[in-house]
């Protein structure tokens, strides 16, 4: 009889996995060390020859396992996002302001395509949570801050270096505290203003000041301090522990039938001027986690 031999892949897998979780009841979260699990994983991988390879660790049944390979659907979602935060870069640098706020508003969307995917599909991984921060960071930190640089601050030197700067600091600070809590905080809230979020609001004054040139261009030194103003207080807001409602749980539940009456009359209201209306909603957005953390302050 002969003997079938499993694929090469499948069979490595299965020795590191065996190396790996010999004791199961060290296996069983919380009880792993990490550093160990880590050393005995770099120990069992033989990184023989030129390859392109994702080896990583998961959770899966309770126990501590090795795979091999990325989940194609959500990173090359996330891969779009990225690739439209990199062109918006090209874009500002080239003058061509409207098309890169279109840019990052299709990051924006993208963004938030890749995690439904993921969820959908059952194909949330540690290599995706981390390349997705990545591409935020770029499509939402850079992207944002370079926009308004050279749209409006260049002129004031290293006054609005500073000023974008402060935006694209914000922005990585605000994306590492999101990665180590997460399982920590509320799912129902963010932490601060998510990135996506502080990234159009930046772009869509931009938007809005390119569409109404017409009276913005008669007061440039004021336009040009207000925008230093905004991308700061924008920065600073995603970084600051107010609490802004996620939405994530918002589709899994039934709301009264006027509320859908309310959001096609927002609809309505914002396609009469598009950047006008998101930028509007945006502050009102913004403003609401401020109140609601001045109320919760005021009762306690």
């Amino acid at each position: 009889m002969t003997n079938v031999q499993p694929p090469k892949n499948q069979s490595q897998d299965a020795a590191l996995n065996e190396g790996l979780l010999q004791d199961s009841a060290a296996t069983q979260p919380p009880f792993v060390d990490e550093h160990e699990f880590n050393i005995r994983l770099a120990d069992n991988d033989s990184y023989d020859g030129l390859t392109f390879e994702v080896i990583e660790a998961e959770v899966a049944e309770g126990k501590r396992v090795v795979s091999r390979g990325v989940y194609l659907a959500p990173n090359l979602i996330t891969t779009l996002s990225l690739l439209s935060g990199f062109y918006s870069i090209l874009a500002s640098t080239q003058g061509e302001f409207y098309k890169a706020s279109l840019a990052i508003f299709l990051s924006a969307i993208l963004d938030g395509a890749d995690g439904r995917v993921a969820r959908m599909l059952n194909a949330q991984s540690p290599f995706g949570e981390q390349y997705d921060s990545l591409a935020d960071m770029l499509a939402f930190g850079v992207a944002p801050a370079i926009l308004i640089y050279s749209f409006a601050l260049e002129p004031l030197g290293r006054i609005g270096l500073g000023c974008a700067f402060v935006f694209t600091a914000c922005a990585a600070f605000r994306l590492a505290r999101f990665n180590v809590q997460v399982g920590i905080v509320d799912k129902k809230y963010f932490v601060g203003l998510a990135s996506p979020l502080a990234a159009i609001l930046v772009t869509s004054a931009v938007m809005v000041a390119v569409d109404h040139n017409e009276w913005v261009g008669q007061y440039d030194t004021a336009v040009m301090f207000l925008f230093a103003a905004w991308v700061v207080i924008c920065g600073l807001l995603m970084v600051s522990n107010v609490k802004y409602y996620s939405f994530k749980e918002f589709d899994k539940k039934k709301v009264p039938f006027v509320v859908l009456i309310i959001g096609v009359l927002v609809m309505s209201i914002v396609l009469y001027d598009i950047p006008v209306g998101i930028l509007a909603i945006g502050i009102i957005y913004a403003l609401s986690g401020i109140f609601t953390t001045i109320k919760a302050k005021a009762s306690s």
